[in-house]
């Protein structure tokens, strides 16, 4: 299993290969989809998804290496930090332990 470093490193990579899958998803979730993507910057829907996947597995693999981030992440939106901010410096925290 690799750890957290080696992942966020190969994920900064531009040419990490590329899967084709094939999931469910309700037709109304892809309409919304479709119309946010653009607002945010993003080229069309699966770039966007993409992103949200991206956003939640890093969260999930944050809290698997490090069992106090759920808490920190928890008090820093209670005092009123904005998600953004807390990514950006839990990215820049891990990373520098690493």
């Amino acid at each position: 299993m690799k750890t957290n470093p080696e992942r966020i490193q190969q994920r900064l990579r531009r040419d990490r290969p590329m899967v084709t899958i094939s999931m469910r998803v309700p037709e109304d979730v892809i309409d919304d989809l479709k119309d946010v993507a653009p607002k945010l910057g993003f080229s069309g829907y699966q770039p966007l998804m993409r992103a949200y996947i991206g956003q939640g597995l890093r969260k999930d693999l944050a809290r698997l290496e490090y069992p106090g981030v759920q808490a920190l992440e928890e008090s820093l939106r209670r005092h009123g930090v904005g998600d953004e901010v807390i990514s950006t410096v839990l990215g820049e925290t891990i990373h520098k332990s690493a």
